[in-house]
């Protein structure tokens, strides 16, 4: 595999931009797109891919499509990933996109309101777990269990035209191929009145179910090391033309995880436990930011 030149800190774009081509089903969407329209940036997408299957590959024109017009700035890579989506054709883009209900109920007049848009991802709070580290298990369950909203924080219903008690309830009514997890490590802090960061070391599990039982599988994590207005992205991706081997994508250096073997970046070492044929069971990292979930027994 071949890497993509950093123009200053571009490792944001660099590290999704990886994702979406090792995700073959996008890849092979944008490439077998015939049409160059304006309207979208697949043939930028296309010659991207088609020159990362040769040599590391330059995004210049990516960027320029995104309108980043300061290179040495650090982004957020889960907005570009959005912004990647957004400028994308829908027959690749689809493989992202999942629909997601929230039912608020009364519990004066027991009246549901149901509101219902797509999403392109689901944003998990950091939360430490009673032995220090954040569960991503934990974290899927309380995003779809029942919020009450009560006391300060009650809601207006218009039937009772009055703050009241209610429940809130999420439920996704389309369950998209790929489902990308955020880990809300980027978050506003009420004591010091900004944004911090939050490095607690979170619990990956290789598998996950998704309610309605759905299941997918871990394939991918964009993993961000230091802090709020610096630091590096990188990639960790499994490749499914590589017998199901993990790769570490660090801008232009691409390097395989080996069995049972720690690998490090910008100097942060993580532990990964590997069981059979470069599968992961399960990882702790300090530095996982979004994580990609293929659902199983999709191609």
């Amino acid at each position: 595999y071949h890497g993509l030149f950093n123009h200053g800190a571009t490792c944001y774009l660099n590290s999704v931009l990886q994702v979406l081509f090792m995700t073959e089903e996008f890849r092979e969407a944008v490439i077998s797109m015939s049409s160059s329209s304006k309207e979208y940036i697949d043939h930028h997408l296309k010659k991207l891919f088609k020159e990362l299957l040769q040599r590391t590959a330059n995004t210049k024109n990516i960027l320029k499509a995104l309108e980043v017009n300061y290179v040495t700035e650090q982004q957020d890579a889960a907005e570009y990933f959005e912004k990647i989506l957004r400028k994308t054709s829908e027959n690749a883009a689809k493989i992202f996109r999942g629909r997601l209900s929230h039912k608020i109920t009364c519990l004066k007049c027991q009246t549901p309101t149901d509101s219902e848009g797509p999403f392109w991802l689901l944003p998990l709070e950091l939360e430490d777990s009673p032995d220090g580290n954040y569960s991503v298990e934990n974290g899927i369950k309380m995003f779809f269990t029942s919020t009450i909203f009560d006391g300060d924080n009650q809601l207006y219903c218009e039937i009772c035209d009055d703050k009241v008690d209610a429940t809130r309830k999420y439920v996704i009514t389309h369950h998209p191929d790929v489902l990308l997890l955020m880990l809300k490590r980027f978050d506003f802090s009420y004591q010091f009145m900004s944004y911090i960061k939050i490095n607690c070391k979170a619990d990956i599990p290789h598998t996950i179910e998704i309610p309605e039982n759905q299941m997918y599988e871990l394939y991918a994590v964009v993993e961000h090391f230091g802090d709020l207005r610096g630091g590096h992205y990188d990639a960790v991706i499994k490749s499914k033309d590589e017998g199901d081997e993990w790769f570490v994508f660090n801008d232009s250096s691409v390097t395989q995880v080996k069995l049972i073997k720690a690998f490090y970046c910008q100097k942060i070492m993580i532990n990964i436990q590997v069981v059979k044929k470069y599968i992961i069971s399960s990882s702790r990292s300090i530095g996982a930011y979004l994580l990609f979930y293929r659902r199983k027994g999709e191609n």
